[in-house]
């Protein structure tokens, strides 16, 4: 049986060679006591050799995606605390044991990392940070709870924070699911401000804006049918019967006046869409049911782990 940590870092790595050397070396004097694992994903350069040389714990996940290497180390790694940092020293190394203070002196399961916006800092990209401001709001506004920095690399987490999360994403949208697990199950968190760099010459972004922003909306819109599912298809079941009326009001007005139906395909598709739109309903309310049997299961598993305590 593996010994728990105390803390345990997690830094998921693809092609990081350049940097992940001085992010161990910086957690590590920011952090003295914890484990610091550095999980390889498939990285075609020296990411692996970098990290082992500064003290790192090595291990690989084959399977590309940051979902993939955070499901395989949420279920590998058993600790009190985990921090959870990208690889490419553009976080501030520093806060994490000021997170992990503020973890266990207020009882909480999460801290998410806020990234500080400096307008003179390049690390930031235009594009990305309208995004996140975008997905900030819209994530807030569909599931009732505000978020900062929703997309945030930089997190703490407790230890039934993560063993209570189910981990299904697969490559970026890892954040996205993150965000929203905590607001369904309600857990204690807080935001941290934390300094936010640009990367050091010779590391790249592998978030590419267009490709990824969409799967970030993709995940957004399955996680609302799946934790808002009346909410979801009572739109859809609402539009379908206005659509429905707006159409068949005239074959009925003059069915009433002429006793004849002139206009058939009109009539076909309002009785079409009144059907969807029954059916929609039908499936928000059942759905509903069937979410307040998975809420009341993940709370039960959220449960049986301890809350967090800062230990020797």
């Amino acid at each position: 049986m593996n010994k728990r940590d105390h803390v345990a870092v997690i830094i998921p790595c693809y092609n990081e060679e350049a940097a992940i050397g001085r992010v161990v070396s910086d957690l590590k004097q920011t952090l003295p006591q914890a484990t610091i694992y550095v999980y390889d994903n498939n990285s075609t350069d020296n990411t692996a050799s970098e990290a082992k040389a500064a003290g790192a714990v090595v291990r690989f996940e084959g399977r590309k995606g940051k979902g993939n290497v955070v499901r395989r180390a949420f279920a590998d790694v058993d600790a009190d605390a985990y921090v959870m940092i990208d690889g490419d020293d553009t976080y501030e190394a520093a806060a994490a044991s000021k997170m992990i203070a503020k973890l266990f002196s207020e009882g909480l399961d999460h801290v998410l990392g806020c990234r500080m916006d400096n307008p003179e800092s390049t690390a930031y990209r235009p594009g990305h940070a309208q995004g996140n401001r975008l997905f900030n709001r819209l994530v807030s506004g569909l599931f009732g709870m505000p978020v900062t920095d929703m997309l945030s690399g930089y997190r703490v987490f407790s230890r039934r924070f993560v063993k209570s999360f189910p981990a299904l994403s697969k490559e970026f949208e890892i954040e996205t699911e993150l965000t929203v697990h905590t607001m369904r199950l309600g857990v204690p968190q807080a935001e941290y401000q934390v300094g936010f760099k640009d990367r050091p010459e010779g590391s790249d972004s592998k978030l590419r804006t267009f490709r990824d922003g969409f799967k970030i909306l993709g995940t957004i819109a399955r996680l609302l049918a799946h934790e808002r599912p009346f909410a979801t298809f009572g739109i859809i079941s609402l539009i379908a019967a206005i659509f429905s009326l707006l159409i068949g009001a005239p074959v009925v007005w003059d069915y009433i006046q002429t006793g004849l139906v002139p206009r058939l395909p009109s009539a076909v598709l309002a009785s079409g869409l009144a059907v969807i739109s029954a059916l929609s309903l039908t499936v928000g309310m059942t759905l509903s049911g069937v979410l307040r049997a998975r809420q009341e299961i993940a709370r039960l598993a959220y449960l049986q782990y301890e809350a967090p305590a800062d230990g020797e």
